[in-house]
């Protein structure tokens, strides 16, 4: 046993901050997780997007307490007797709080008002089921009648929802179709995507925004890497199916940070108000 002259003093251990620690799913750096909220989740170390829930999404993007939400009560049904379907609708509805993939309201984006639609990949990976198109569409359509611009938010990584085969498959063209018609009103469509935007979500209402913006680094496309692979798509490049990769291809008009997307909508919202003609212009 060593004698007590020559045992290491070791320095006081000083106590941890209160509140979790979580690692950067990219970097893999200790973040505390107060802080990160502080930063919209977004890593302080690498500045990598992690996942928000519809509600955190709905809070960075809207005024505070402008938000009312609109057919919270629509809940997906079973049509096809799906195996243990309705099982895993009633676990997600439990674990995510939510009652379908979706969360739509009205608001306003610094003082603007607008109708908006979440999709939060918690939920079944934010597939498009009957009752996701439906809130969505219903909710083009609210923007529509009262003339206001709308924001469509995707996180959806799973396309349509083959629990309900056609059912689900029909909401592309449905909620396309809203979007069409909101557009011949001369009323602007804002899509956001956010990690991951994939299959028949991209392929649907999410590349038909006026505006279509993307957080960085989130994947977009219609097939993940994994199936690509099993097709063959061998030689992709390193950025392939990035949200820089889908700017620099066109897909999209700007990659926009997380703390600046309230801002950027503005800005946009403002851009494409109504212009007035030069008679009213020069009456005033």
């Amino acid at each position: 046993m060593a004698h007590p002259w020559f045992r290491r003093r070791r320095p006081a251990k000083k106590p941890l901050p209160e509140g979790g620690w979580a690692p950067c799913p990219k970097c893999k750096k200790l973040l505390f997780t107060p802080e990160l909220a502080r930063q919209h989740q977004v890593c302080s170390h690498c500045g990598h997007h992690l996942r928000l829930t519809a509600p955190q999404r709905i809070a960075l993007l809207l005024d505070e307490d402008s938000f009312q939400e609109i057919d919270a009560n629509l809940e997906t049904t079973d049509p096809l007797d799906f195996p243990k379907y309705a099982e895993r609708l009633r676990h997600y509805q439990e674990t995510t709080g939510l009652k379908e993939a979706v969360v739509t309201g009205e608001g306003a984006v610094q003082g603007a008002p607008v109708v908006i639609a979440v999709t939060d990949s918690r939920f079944l990976m934010g597939s498009m089921a009957s009752v996701v198109g439906e809130k969505i569409t219903r909710a083009v359509e609210r923007a529509t009648a009262a003339g206001r611009p709308i924001i469509l938010v995707s996180g959806s990584g799973g396309g349509a929802r083959m629990h309900e085969g056609v059912l689900s498959l029909m909401q592309m063209a449905k909620t396309a179709g809203a979007l069409a018609r909101q557009h011949a009103a001369g009323l602007i469509t804002v899509v956001i995507l956010t990690d991951p935007s994939m299959a028949g979500v991209l392929a649907s209402w999410a590349s038909l925004g006026d505006f279509i913006l993307a957080e960085p680094g989130a994947m977009i496309g219609f097939t993940g890497q994994r199936v690509s692979r099993q097709a063959g798509v061998t030689k992709v490049p390193a950025n392939f199916q990035t949200a820089e990769f889908q700017l620099e291809h066109g897909h999209l008009d700007a990659v926009v940070h997380r703390r600046d997307l309230r801002d950027t909508l503005h800005m946009l919202l403002a851009f494409a108000q109504p212009v007035a003609s030069p008679e009213v212009a020069h009456a005033r």
